[in-house]
């Protein structure tokens, strides 16, 4: 059984990956109450893209799984998935099970 915790350390790997490509004061930070999305967001929407991609490869090399993180199932929540990194580890729990 996948663990929080597993999913978390993928997530922050990929923050860790994106945060190599970025200036230093654009990074984002690993915390589980980063904003993603919304007007307060830290990434734009092509940094958005490239962190769940990154999530999405990182998923499949570690897990052996696949996941498509963005489809119809996750923008009609009432609540998005994707508010925050914490929101968006409790969706990808509920993905991989």
């Amino acid at each position: 059984m996948i663990k929080k915790e597993q999913i978390k350390e993928l997530v922050f790997n990929a923050i860790d990956e994106l945060n190599q490509q970025m200036k230093s004061d654009e990074q984002m930070d690993k915390s589980e109450m980063l904003v993603l999305f919304g007007p307060s967001a830290t990434l734009d929407s092509l940094g958005f893209i490239n962190l769940i991609t990154t999530i999405e490869e990182n998923i499949e090399d570690e897990l052996d799984l696949m996941v498509t993180i963005i489809d119809e199932k996750a923008m009609s929540r009432e609540d998005s998935p994707f508010l925050t990194v914490g929101t968006l580890i409790e969706y990808l729990l509920e993905l991989v099970k």
